[in-house]
C-alpha cells in the first residue's frame, strides 16, 4: 500500500499530480536508516539499498509510527505524531483508554501516567493517583513506587498534562528524581512539554497529517462495567462511533486488540471496520504452549472473521541449520491459513551489539549490529510477506520500503 504524503495546503495542488510522479517534499528522513545501512555487512542487500540513498522518499502504509516515533519524542503526544508522519509513516497508533469521565485517550496504558507524564509533579493531581508517590528507602531496599490512571482524573485534567518520555527511575528518592530515568539510548531533548491528546483529536490530527490510522484498544486496569454501566462492549462501540463520528471511512482503520473478543465484537457489529481488526497476539509470550496454540487456532481465527493478526517481531522468524534468519512455523501456518500479517515493534531495542534483546530472541545469535536491523526487515518484508511494520522510528522503515517498492 502506498500514497503520496501531502500537508492540507498543498492538498488541492497534490490532487492533480499522480501518485509517485515526484519525491515528497514532507518526507524527511534524517540520518539513522544511513547510518543503519554504513553499518550493515556487505552484500546484496546493502548494495540495493545503497541505490536508494537519494530516493525519491513517499509516504508508505507499510511504515506505522508505533506511539508516533516514541524513539526521541514523548510517545502519544502531537510532537511525536507529527514526527512519524514527516519520517513518511502512512499509519499511525493511538493506544485508546479513557478517562474518569469516560472520555477516550491516547495512552498506551490506562495506568501510564506517572511514567509518562508530569502528573506526579502537580500536587493536586497527584493526590488522585490510585497509589501515590512513595520515594526509595535504600536501608531497606525499597524501591520508589506510583500509579496513576487515567481513570483517576477527567479529561480536562488530563489536557492539563505534559507528556514526557516513558521511564521512571525506581531509586529516586524524590519525584523529581523518580520523574527521570529515560534509558541511555533515547533522550530528553524533545520532551519539555508533549502536547497529550485524545482519540478524537488524534483523529483530527492523523488526517490533516494524510495518515491511516490504527487504534489500539486497551485493556482496561479498572473492573469492567466501569462505573456500574460502562461495559466493554460499550467501550469497544465508543472507539469506532469516533471515526464514524469524524467521516472516516473504515478502509482507512485498523482498529487493534490483544482481546480477540474485541476484534470479534467489530467484525459482528461494525463488520467495516471488523473486516481490517487487528488481533493482536501475546499468547506467543504469555503462555508456555502459546505459539503451538496459536499455529493450531489460525484456522479458527480466519474462520471466525479474522484477516490480520500481529505478533511480535520474534514470533515470525528463526536461524536455519546454516545460522540465516528465515520465516518461523508460526509465519507459514498464519500466511497457510490467509491470514495477512503485522508486527511489532523495530527500532524499540536500543543497540543491538548484544543480541537484540526481547524482540529479537528467536535469532539471537544472528544479531551482531544495529545493520542488522535492515537484515531482519528485509526477511519480514520478502520472505514472511508481512504487510506493515510498527517502528520506533519510522524512517528507518520508510527508506527500505521505498528502496524495495512497498
Amino acid at each position: 500500500m502506498r500514497s503520496t504524503f501531502v500537508l492540507p495546503a498543498v492538498l488541492a495542488a497534490l490532487l492533480l499530480v499522480p501518485a509517485l510522479a515526484v519525491a515528497d517534499p514532507s518526507v524527511q528522513l534524517g540520518p539513522r536508516p544511513f547510518y543503519l545501512l554504513n553499518d550493515l555487512e556487505d552484500g546484496a542487500l546493502k548494495s540495493a539499498l545503497e541505490q536508494c540513498t537519494e530516493g525519491p522518499f513517499t509516504k508508505t502504509d507499510f511504515s506505522i509510527g508505533h506511539r508516533g516515533a516514541c524513539l526521541q519524542f514523548p510517545e502519544h503526544t502531537r510532537q511525536s505524531y507529527v514526527a512519524a508522519a514527516r519520517m513518511g509513516a502512512g499509519i499511525l497508533e493511538c493506544d485508546v483508554t479513557f478517562t474518569q469521565d469516560r472520555q477516550l485517550v491516547c495512552r498506551h496504558s490506562q495506568c501510564d501516567l506517572h511514567t509518562t507524564t508530569n502528573i506526579l509533579a502537580i500536587p493536586d493531581l497527584a493526590a488522585k493517583c490510585t497509589r501515590p508517590f512513595v520515594p526509595a528507602d535504600p536501608e531497606t531496599g525499597r524501591e520508589a513506587s506510583a500509579q496513576c490512571c487515567t481513570s483517576d482524573i477527567t479529561l480536562d485534567e488530563y489536557k492539563s498534562l505534559c507528556g514526557k518520555m516513558d521511564a521512571a527511575d525506581t531509586s529516586a528518592t524524590t519525584v523529581e528524581g523518580y520523574l527521570g530515568g529515560t534509558a541511555a539510548y533515547r533522550t530528553d531533548l524533545y520532551a519539555t512539554c508533549g502536547t497529550v491528546m485524545t482519540h478524537a483529536e488524534s483523529i483530527e490530527l492523523f488526517r490533516e497529517l494524510g495518515a491511516k490510522f490504527t487504534p489500539e484498544l486497551k485493556s482496561p486496569s479498572v473492573a469492567m462495567p466501569y462505573d456500574g454501566d460502562y461495559t466493554q462492549a460499550a467501550y469497544a462501540q465508543q472507539l469506532i462511533d469516533e471515526y464514524k463520528a469524524a467521516g472516516v471511512p473504515a478502509s482507512d482503520v485498523f482498529a487493534q486488540s490483544f482481546n480477540l473478543d474485541d476484534v470479534v465484537y467489530w467484525i459482528a457489529n461494525e463488520p467495516e471496520f471488523g473486516a481490517q481488526a487487528v488481533y493482536l497476539d501475546a499468547r506467543v509470550y504469555e503462555q508456555e504452549d502459546g505459539v503451538e496454540t496459536a499455529i493450531a487456532g489460525m484456522g479458527a481465527l480466519k474462520a471466525a472473521g479474522v484477516n490480520y493478526i500481529a505478533p511480535p517481531m520474534f514470533t515470525l522468524v528463526a536461524l536455519d541449520d546454516a545460522g540465516r534468519i528465515v520465516p518461523s512455523a508460526y509465519a507459514k501456518a498464519a500466511t497457510a491459513a490467509g491470514l495477512d500479517l503485522i508486527t511489532w515493534t523495530l527500532e524499540r531495542s536500543g543497540p543491538l551489539a548484544g543480541g537484540g534483546g526481547w524482540y529479537f530472541q528467536t535469532i539471537t545469535d544472528a544479531i551482531d549490529t544495529d545493520g542488522d536491523t535492515l537484515v531482519l526487515l528485509d526477511v519480514l518484508a520478502k520472505e514472511v510477506g508481512i504487510k506493515g511494520i510498527f517502528s520506533d522510528w519510522p524512517a528507518t522503515v520508510t527508506f527500505y520500503a521505498n528502496c524495495m517498492g512497498l
